[in-house]
């Protein structure tokens, strides 16, 4: 009897000593839950922990990109941060600041930083390496894109498949697309470029556009009071005043796909992480095209990187390690792409099969990669909540009329200085 006691008591000790080596494997991911990439990011879990039984994997939705922030650096502050979290690009310099991310290079082999992290697309690394160091792996990924309603085009003798190229090119068209009463009350307006919610990023294409640049590599410097940058926001004003083509006033992200739905714009600017909403709920023939520029194509990249969290251990570090370049394989990042829109961030998921036969069925996801050629990087500074919202700031008050272009960026700009010539 106490032989068969002594042999239940080793089996149990066996069992849990199994059960504590198991890792569980927490991350962050800023979605509110329910919705179709909750629902990929879950399954993504669930087949990774079907696959590597000893991880258990858990997705904790976090809400906003701010939210996700927000906890992420209070869970950093109190030790208990996830292992790694998917959170905003622009905000790499923060988490270095606040020493709660450490460089993907401390824990990778040579071979994976040269064709792994070199596998991902160059401009969407430029918010993820900081002094030649890896600190976000690109995930959900975008560039802004014009969506345009073919059938709109049709209505007012455009070509549905001849999209505006350029600046003038989309002015032109714009006007012929707005659509005005015998009063003068407008029932369509040729363009809409959502000025509140993220306007800096939308903006930041304009001034791509216009051959510019926005900030330098090492985020202590702006160049919001550069001639292309104020000949950007006068031409954005321009489109709402004096030309009559977009609605006047401040225009909200978040409404601005059911605008497009609901014919009050013919035209868009929005992430390329709508295609699969304007997929599922555009009732009209609609395409996708570069952002045009005013001499040449530009945008800006957007979306969030993996991070991952300091105060990990090593056998949470190389779990993690693992699971990140599970997720970015073709075969999981060809789903995403399906399932939410976002840009695929490595060449070889591009040229896979799945991709290939996705692409002919739905070939506008291509357009956002391809415009990557002349993307640059999303407006990332130190102490980027600040210095993000007196840009922002600046960029409403133009729109409201509150303030000229000229004289809100220049005020903007001497703002940010002063935030930011202590980093240099």
């Amino acid at each position: 009897m106490n032989i068969i006691k002594l042999l239940i008591i080793s089996l149990t000790v066996v069992i849990t000593s199994l059960s504590v080596r198991a890792i569980d494997l927490e991350f962050y991911f800023p979605v509110a839950v329910g919705g179709g990439a909750a629902q990929a990011i879950e399954k993504f879990a669930e087949d990774y922990t079907k696959l590597n039984p000893d991880v258990n994997v858990k997705a904790v939705f976090t809400g906003s990109y701010t939210d996700t922030d927000t906890k992420f650096l209070t869970a950093c502050k109190s030790g208990t941060a996830p292992a790694t979290s998917v959170m905003i690009a622009v905000t790499i310099f923060k988490y270095i600041d606040e020493e709660c991310v450490m460089a993907w290079d401390d824990i990778l082999t040579q071979d994976e930083i040269d064709n792994w992290i070199g596998g991902f697309y160059p401009a969407f690394m430029a918010n993820g390496q900081v002094d030649g160091k890896t600190y976000g792996i690109p995930f959900q990924r975008s560039t802004p894109v014009l969506y345009y309603n073919k059938d709109a085009f049709r209505a007012a003798g455009l070509d549905p498949e001849n999209p505006p190229k350029t600046w003038d090119e989309q002015l032109e068209v714009a006007k012929k697309l707005t659509i005005k009463d015998s009063d003068g009350n407008v029932s369509q307006y040729g363009i809409r470029i959502p000025s509140a919610g993220f306007p800096y990023w939308l903006f930041s294409a304009i001034v791509y556009g216009n051959g510019g640049k926005i900030m330098n590599d090492n985020g202590t410097e702006t160049y919001i009071n550069s001639p292309e940058a104020i000949e950007a926001l006068e031409r954005l004003v321009a489109l709402s005043t004096t030309e009559g083509v977009m609605r006047p006033g401040i225009l909200e992200w978040g409404s601005t796909p059911q605008a497009f739905f609901e014919g009050q714009t013919a035209m868009m600017w929005t992430t390329t992480g709508n295609l699969t909403n304007v997929r599922n709920n555009a009732p009209f023939d609609w395409g996708v095209a570069f952002i045009p520029g005013i001499k040449q194509f530009g945008a800006p990249v957007g979306g969030g990187n993996f991070y991952l969290s300091i105060d990990t251990t090593e056998e949470e570090q190389q779990a993690t390690k693992d699971f990140v370049k599970w997720i970015t394989e073709p075969k999981q990042s060809v789903a995403w792409t399906k399932a939410t829109g976002y840009v695929a961030p490595r060449a070889e998921t591009w040229e896979s099969d799945e991709m290939k036969e996705f692409l002919k069925e739905f070939p506008y996801p291509a357009v956002a990669r391809d415009q990557l050629e002349y993307a640059g990087p999303e407006f990332s500074t130190y102490e980027q909540p600040k210095t993000v919202s007196i840009f922002n700031r600046a960029l409403e008050a133009a729109v409201a009329g509150e303030k000229d272009p000229k004289t809100a960026l220049l005020e903007a700009h001497a703002e940010i200085d002063k935030i930011l010539k202590d980093y240099r």
